[in-house]
Formats: C-alpha cells, sequence, structure tokens
C-alpha cells in the first residue's frame, strides 16, 4: 500500500503545514521512535518535543498546535486520524472463503454465504454460522450455538453448546465461551455440582483476548453488552451482567452475579465479589477489590474499595506512618517523664 503525503492528509480530514512535498510517497504509519522518511506518525503532549526530531516524513498533530518545527497535518483528533491510517496500512491476510475438507462439520449445520472455516475446525450439530464469518483452526463450535455475521473466532477458541456470539465480534485464541459456572452445594464436607443449564450471551461488537473465560449461567444467561472490550486473562462468573461499551484489563475477576452498568472502565487486576452492582460510567483503578455496590458515575481504589480521592489520602497517609509512630514514641516518652516528676 502507497499514498501520496496530500492523499493521506485528505484522507484523515486534516491540513498539511511547514515544508513539504505533496507528492512524497508514504509507505505506512508507525510510532515517533520507528517512523522512518517515507512514514508519517502521531504526537500528543508530552511527546510533541520528541516528535520534532523524529525522521518521521509528517507527524500528525492536534489543530490548535503552534511553531511545531515539522512537517504536519493537523487534525481534531491525531488518535482516531492515526488509527484511520493504521487500517489503511495494515497488512492484509489471504483466507480463503471456504470450508477447508479438514474440517467437521455436523448435523443440521446451518452455514451463511462467505464463510471459512479452517483445518480442524469442529463445529457440532445444529450450530449456526451466519455469513461473513471467519472460524481459525482448532475452534470449537457447541451444538445449538450461534455466531453472527461477519465475527471471527480465533484458533483453540471454544464456543460451547447454546451459547450465542452477535455480529462484528472478535474472539483471541485460546478463550472459551460457556465453560460451566463455578456452583457447588457444600454438605458435610462434600462439594456436589449444581447443573449448569444456562448459556453465554455475547452482543454485537463485542473484542474478547486471549485466554479469558465467560461462565455460562447456572440458570438464564451470562450476558456481555453491545460494544463491550475484554483483554487477555479475564474470568467473568456465572451470570454476570455486563452492559455496553465497557472495558475489562487483563487479569480482572468477576465473580458470579455481578452486575454491571454501561462504560464502566475495570482497570488490571480488579476482583470483585459476587452478587454486587457496579453502576453505570464508573471507573475501578488498578487491583481494586470490590466488596459492595458502587453507585453510578463513581471512580474507586484500593480494597477495600473506597473513592479514589480517599485512597489516596490513606495512601498519603501511610507513607507517613513511620515518622508519626517515632514521634508518638518520642510524646509517649516526655509524658511519662512528665508523670514521674510530678509524681
Amino acid at each position: 500500500m502507497q499514498k501520496t503525503l496530500a492523499e493521506i492528509a485528505a484522507l484523515v480530514d486534516g491540513k498539511l503545514e511547514g515544508q513539504y512535498d505533496e507528492n512524497l510517497i508514504i509507505t505506512g504509519a508507525t510510532g515517533i521512535a520507528l517512523a522512518g522518511p517515507s512514514e508519517v506518525t502521531f504526537a500528543v503532549e508530552p511527546h510533541l518535543e520528541e516528535a520534532v526530531s523524529c525522521n518521521a516524513a509528517a507527524v500528525i498533530i492536534q489543530d490548535d498546535v503552534e511553531g511545531f518545527g515539522k512537517t504536519s497535518i493537523k487534525v481534531k483528533n491525531p488518535r482516531a486520524a492515526f488509527n484511520i491510517l493504521l487500517n489503511i496500512f495494515k497488512p492484509e491476510l489471504i483466507i480463503e472463503r471456504k470450508i477447508s475438507d479438514k474440517a467437521h462439520i455436523g448435523k443440521n449445520v446451518k452455514l451463511g454465504k462467505n464463510i471459512a472455516v479452517m483445518d480442524f475446525a469442529y463445529v457440532d450439530d445444529n450450530a449456526q454460522i451466519d455469513d461473513d464469518v471467519t472460524i481459525y483452526p482448532n475452534v470449537y463450535i457447541g451444538q445449538y450455538a450461534k455466531i453472527g455475521s461477519n465475527s471471527e473466532i480465533h484458533a483453540g477458541v471454544s464456543v460451547r453448546e447454546f451459547c450465542h456470539v452477535g455480529k462484528n465480534a472478535i474472539i483471541h485464541d485460546n478463550t472459551v465461551i460457556g465453560a460451566d459456572g463455578f456452583g457447588f452445594i457444600t454438605k458435610e464436607g462434600k462439594h456436589t455440582k449444581v447443573p449448569q443449564v444456562g448459556n453465554v450471551v455475547i452482543e454485537d461488537d463485542v473484542e474478547i483476548g486471549c485466554n479469558v473465560g465467560i461462565d455460562r449461567a447456572t440458570t438464564g444467561s451470562t450476558l456481555i453488552g453491545k460494544g463491550t472490550k475484554i483483554d487477555n486473562l479475564v474470568h467473568i462468573g456465572h451470570n454476570c451482567v455486563l452492559g455496553e461499551n465497557c472495558l475489562v484489563v487483563a487479569q480482572t475477576g468477576l465473580a458470579g452475579s455481578t452486575i454491571v452498568g454501561h462504560n464502566v472502565t475495570f482497570a488490571g487486576q480488579v476482583g470483585s465479589k459476587g452478587h454486587i452492582k457496579v453502576g453505570s460510567n464508573s471507573v475501578m483503578a488498578a487491583r481494586t477489590g470490590l466488596i459492595a455496590d458502587v453507585p453510578e458515575n463513581s471512580f474507586y481504589a484500593g480494597f477495600p474499595a473506597r473513592s479514589h480521592q480517599e485512597w489516596l489520602r490513606i495512601k498519603a497517609t501511610e507513607g507517613r506512618l513511620p515518622d508519626m509512630v517515632k514521634k508518638l514514641k518520642l510524646m509517649e516518652r516526655r509524658l511519662k517523664a512528665l508523670e514521674e516528676k510530678n509524681n
């Protein structure tokens, strides 16, 4: 893929400034440190100064930046513009739109148009694969499972029986959708399994990383809302409900029946107890431990979870504890000396 510098500016609805050749051939888009003389990059504060001295042909910057000493393309949102270019210049994979003769297609399977099912994939009986779906090698699609149109199911993924995946979903390698929830009755020291007869429903435009486990509901559905993005190594317990457009970062674990609103962010290694509610538009800082309901529009941190501002004050105080202990011991000695003197 090659574009002229002028074409690049037009693609991102930007304005070229500085000394430039609008016919210069651009062959890619990459980061500041890696960019060469035939590539473009982007920069926002605090990286503008670094970008001035980089080797890129041009730097995409915010349209209100003044005095930038290098050829630039000014846009309203540099990150969004750069994302457009990454999609244009990304290497295209060659995928044959066919069903491999080394794949297994069960009985009564409904297959859409223009699908790809690669070697050693196993599509079990009564499953449904809609149009333009790509199923990579060693995938298992369980009985009565459904995969919505234009979705990608990468190598080693299992979408278990009766689970539904919506349109435009991406599920990365070795993730399991619909394993049994962790449900047991303990009597006299013996753990007896509770049947997990529900399913998992993944709505449209969801992306799920590698090695994620999303458990099926005991009854009903574990639900992942439209537009939600889940990072690698995340666990979602049975009967959890995640709203739309949530972000769940690596190593987060949500215990069963956690109910999450829309636009909630869980940073890395967040954990929750089960049967709590997390309100919409909230942010959980890294390693937050949730043990109670969280109101809407909250910013929580720490264990047990509390307001981020309160957590910061506590952490600042903890740093002064050694000095405070020394002062307290000194005061105790002085008080004891005064008491002995008075006696």
